[in-house]
């Protein structure tokens, strides 16, 4: 699979990070995710995951 593929939209991805805390750090660096920690980038993936898993119930 590609790197560049998105998995999930730019509007969930940053809804999330949001209510996860970690989006102060994108704005922060001009919208790059470069610093977003890989703890905090799993904690949007896990996040993501709970919210399909639930549409799809």
């Amino acid at each position: 699979m590609s790197r560049n593929t998105k998995l999930i939209s730019d509007n969930l991805r940053e809804e999330i990070a949001k209510e996860l805390g970690v989006y102060e750090q994108v704005k922060k660096d001009g919208g790059s995710w470069g610093n977003v920690s890989s703890k905090d980038c799993g904690n949007i993936v896990t996040k993501a995951i709970e919210i399909a898993n639930r549409s799809v119930q």
